[in-house]
């Protein structure tokens, strides 16, 4: 059977962080319908390793199957190709055969798409979570970076947690978001979906 390898940005350089990673976005595509056909998650640390490694696979051009890449947008997308972005945003050339669908975002960052299910917030952080520090309106992508991890940072501050820490608390939440919310808000994690085979939620992008 072909494989799936999904190159993802996170999990830093310890073993422990990259487990998790590993089973957030597992966990967060299981419940998207993709259980039985699982692309294999590599988490790769900083984003240009994610880069490297995806490349790598590319010029390997492995016959176990396709490669995607995942990384953090780290701000707003303007360009209709992904690859653009990247081009501009960091200035990675696009691998000799890489298709538009191997260039997958999470806009502006992955952190954006826990904003889709504030229930799953309140449940994670618990007593004293402040949805209300959160930043408002459902057009999740627009929100800049800085302010999507001060807000959820704000918001978890009265609660037992304390604050929100990006790689203690990110991939948790990553397995317990609803994935149909986060595709409805997010039109980059509809499109990695779709790109995976799963079914995209009704009214997203492409």
């Amino acid at each position: 059977m072909v494989s799936v390898r999904l190159y993802v940005e996170g999990g830093g350089q310890s073993k422990a962080l990259r487990a998790q990673c590993r089973r957030g976005f597992a966990q967060f595509l299981s419940r998207a319908g993709l259980a039985g056909r699982m692309p294999r998650v590599v988490a790769c640390g900083a984003r240009t390793d994610a880069f490297k490694s995806f490349a790598l696979a590319c010029t390997a051009a492995r016959a176990e199957g396709d490669s995607i890449l995942l990384v953090d947008a780290e701000g707003p997308v303007s360009a209709a190709n992904p690859w653009d972005h990247l081009s501009t945003q960091d200035g990675w050339k696009r691998p000799s055969g890489a298709r538009e669908g191997q260039c997958q975002l999470m806009v502006q960052c992955m952190e954006s798409w826990f904003l889709a299910d504030r229930e799953a917030l309140s449940r994670y952080f618990g007593q004293g979570f402040q949805t209300s520090s959160l930043p408002a309106g459902n057009e999740v992508e627009k929100v800049g970076k800085q302010e999507v991890l001060f807000g959820l940072d704000r918001a978890a501050r009265p609660t037992a947690k304390g604050g929100y820490a990006k790689g203690e608390h990110s991939f948790r939440l990553l397995g317990l978001v609803d994935p149909e919310l986060v595709a409805r808000a997010a039109p980059s994690a509809a499109r990695l979906l779709a790109e995976l085979g799963a079914q995209p939620a009704p009214g997203t992008g492409p």
